[in-house]
């Protein structure tokens, strides 16, 4: 039976196994964000459900963003990544000067329907950016450390972007993303050790001399040293994380959400959910998402056998910023890491963040569709009958 439906699957117009994986995250992801925000919602607006409703707006905004950008073809994002690259840096700049400020950080443009958050939108435009500079250049990566370094002018303005806003968590992931991609296209480890460190030394150099940075980290390394100040966010985090056990206290019984944990529709959503489905639901998401990275990185490898080489890069690129993210998220909530500021992908309440992983999955799925036209038209593929008949 496995068997059959591994032959109907190769006929199918994209991997309809990942759209349903997805589609099981942000299903949970809606529920967890109606759960986790009950109480801040009747709070600041008097309604329970002012959160969940946005979010639901966001992803219905998603969803037909998805529709209009799987009828692009990859060309096209392949001719214009350099212009996609400027914009997103002239929106970097945007957010510096007209930008609102939350929690002593300038990362959302105010628009009509909501909060903007170009750091996001960087993400994506990373991905398509590197991934069209590979395709160009992947022999000369792999032979020369200058189409390495090159690099970094245009990334060192947006890090520099990026860091005064300041937004290190995004920083990271995107060079992270970078550093990924630049290794699948088969660039020499020793590149990263001209490149990496001295970021690597930047970033512990800006923490130290800032004692609000410092004192995140202290907080993180040992957060009961002070539970009712510096640590009371990640403490709280630890307190949902233990109630949940083994099964969960069961959906909506999560005590937390109740305005003991800060930011538990957000950042901390996972807390909620571990506290709400306990171990045993962790390891379900947990699965979840290596699923998803399984068939996001099968649908790259399928690209680059079949000379799709600039899809077969947005799909791992993609692929890496989706679980990097997850990872770190968790690990935030867990104490395992400090406070970054990133969301959960497909689940945390935030309508940038949600609007851009749809938009970035609906990019992969038409490299998925391309991949298997290309395959459909190999002559190599063709039946021997046909081919006698021709």
């Amino acid at each position: 039976m496995l068997k059959r439906w591994r032959q109907s699957s190769q006929d199918w117009p994209i991997d309809y196994w990942l759209l349903g994986l997805i589609s099981v995250l942000m299903i949970i992801g809606l529920m967890m964000v109606a759960s986790s925000s009950v109480a801040i919602s009747e709070k600041r607006f008097a309604d329970t459900s002012h959160y969940f409703i946005r979010q639901f707006i966001s992803l219905g905004l998603g969803l037909a963003a998805a529709y209009v950008l799987f009828q692009i073809p990859l060309s096209f994002w392949q001719k214009h990544r350099g212009k996609l690259f400027l914009f997103a840096l002239f929106l970097l700049i945007m957010v510096l000067i007209f930008g609102r400020e939350i929690n002593g950080s300038k990362r959302w443009l105010p628009l009509v329907v909501m909060n903007f958050q170009p750091s996001e939108f960087m993400k994506l435009v990373i991905v398509i950016f590197m991934a069209g500079y590979l395709d160009r250049h992947a022999s000369a990566v792999k032979e020369s450390f200058e189409a390495v370094i090159r690099l970094a002018l245009p990334f060192g303005v947006m890090a520099i972007l990026l860091l005064m806003e300041p937004d290190y968590g995004s920083t990271f992931v995107i060079a992270v993303v970078i550093t990924g991609m630049l290794l699948i296209a088969g660039a020499p480890w020793r590149y990263f050790v001209l490149t990496v460190l001295p970021m690597a030394s930047l970033l512990a150099v800006l923490v130290i001399i800032s004692p609000y940075r410092m004192a995140r980290v202290s907080s993180f390394l040992d957060p009961w040293q002070d539970p009712f100040g510096s640590g009371y966010q990640l403490t709280q985090a630890l307190i949902a994380l233990g109630r949940g056990e083994w099964s969960g206290v069961g959906i909506g019984g999560s005590v937390q959400k109740l305005l003991y944990l800060p930011d538990a529709h957000t950042d901390f959503l996972f807390s909620i959910y571990a506290e709400e489905f306990g171990f045993i639901g962790v390891v379900f998401l947990v699965g979840l998402y290596l699923l998803i990275l399984y068939r996001l990185f099968r649908i790259g490898r399928k690209a680059f056998d079949n000379e799709v080489f600039f899809g077969g890069m947005v799909a791992y690129g993609i692929g890496i910023w989706i679980i990097l993210q997850a990872m770190i998220n968790m690990g935030v909530n867990m104490g395992a890491f400090p406070t970054k500021g990133l969301t959960l992908p497909f689940m945390s309440y935030g309508g940038s963040s949600l609007l851009l992983l749809i938009a970035a999955m609906a990019i992969v799925f038409r490299v998925d569709y391309e991949t298997r036209r290309t395959l459909s038209r190999d002559p190599q593929t063709e039946p021997i009958a046909d081919k006698e008949v021709v």
